[in-house]
């Protein structure tokens, strides 16, 4: 027990100092680390969704434009720009509160989530996976397509002068001087994005040691048995979904105060497929696990641009970096799967499975 107290401050420090360390070495490594974060936040929320109740969603990120989409239009001169009538009562746009921004965009998502899930109750595994990602460019093509007649989304050029969270009056966007000492906007928003993640880390825990947690392992493990035993499987998957959706709004939403401008580009098929290869490839239903494969996942990209620049001139220009990033990735994630079919952390074996092993 002391042992565990004793790595969990050490885990906690070493956390706090990180952007500190990666700020020595330039802002972009704590831009890496802000959006590992992000991404773990998503991955969080998709493994509700995916690994708690068993439900393969490859529609997620639909959820996360939602919520960057919601603060790009209330934290932007986009609106005042565009309507008239909008411009005479909001001159300078509408430039609202985060504390009204998240919980709007948090309920936004979670009722997209529950209206994915109203159709696609009765279906399962490869037909669940194909209306979910229908969902998804369904949302990406409304983003890029609302622009006409009405601007709402000003298309494929996006939304941008997104204002930069603001908390009590706080400014992330804007460098902290401190006893002489430059503390940049992207690591104040790393300190911001960490804390999300220890909430979002403790909601999941209380949710898979909870009633529910427990029913939607349930339906994963067999729906028809979890209906004998009296579960209300429907009123469950529909509330996966919206839990699930809600980490997916709120992460959008920290996008776009960060990012400062969002646009379609952002939220196309291959993000969800990321995101879902992360909860996979970090151990399905495992917590500490979900957290490993999003960093891992999101980091590796950036920190192979150092590998596949070189090999790019090994092949005098022939191969193009990005897509030669993309195949070492893909590499990567073949010879872990291979090596670790149940993920690099996978969750504990109960029951059966365990005694079988033993």
């Amino acid at each position: 027990m002391k042992n565990n107290k004793i790595q969990f401050i050490l885990g906690a420090i070493a956390l706090l100092v990180l952007p500190l360390i990666l700020q020595s070495f330039g802002n972009a490594w704590v831009r890496i680390a802000d959006l590992a974060l992000l991404y773990v936040l998503l991955a969080l929320g998709l493994n509700i969704v995916v690994g708690f109740a068993g439900l393969l969603d490859l529609g997620y990120v639909a959820f996360y434009a939602v919520g960057a989409y919601m603060l790009g239009l209330m934290a932007s001169p986009h609106l005042a720009e565009t309507f008239e009538g909008f411009k005479a009562m909001f001159p300078n746009g509408l430039h609202t509160s985060i504390w009204l921004v998240i919980p709007l965009a948090a309920l936004l998502a979670a009722i997209a989530g529950m209206i994915l899930g109203f159709p696609v109750l009765k279906l399962r595994g490869d037909y669940l996976a194909i209306v979910t990602l229908g969902f998804g460019e369904i949302i990406r093509i409304f983003m890029l397509n609302l622009d006409q007649p009405v601007n709402i989304t000003n298309g494929p050029k996006g939304l941008g002068q997104i204002d930069s969270i603001k908390i009590f009056g706080f400014d992330f966007g804007k460098p902290l001087e401190i006893a002489g000492h430059t503390i940049s906007s992207v690591t104040l928003y790393y300190y911001l994005f960490l804390l999300l993640v220890v909430a979002s880390v403790v909601i999941c825990y209380r949710l898979q040691d909870s009633r529910i947690g427990r029913a939607w392992m349930a339906i994963r493990e067999d729906e028809i048995a979890a209906k004998a035993m009296g579960i209300n499987t429907r009123n469950l998957k529909l509330m996966a979904f919206g839990m699930g959706a809600t980490f997916g709004g709120v992460s959008g939403a920290m996008f776009a105060g960060f990012q400062g401008f969002v646009s379609p580009e952002s939220f196309s098929l291959m993000e969800s497929i990321m995101i879902v290869a992360m909860v996979v490839l970090g151990g399905l239903g495992h917590i500490p696990g979900v957290i490993l494969g999003a960093v891992l996942l999101s980091a590796l990209p950036e920190v192979l641009r150092y590998v596949a620049g070189p090999l790019q001139q090994m092949t005098d220009g022939r191969l193009d970096a990005s897509i030669l990033r993309q195949l070492l990735i893909a590499v990567a994630m073949i010879v872990v799967m291979l090596l670790r079919p149940r993920g690099l952390w996978p969750a504990p074996e109960h029951g059966k499975s365990a005694i079988q092993k033993d």
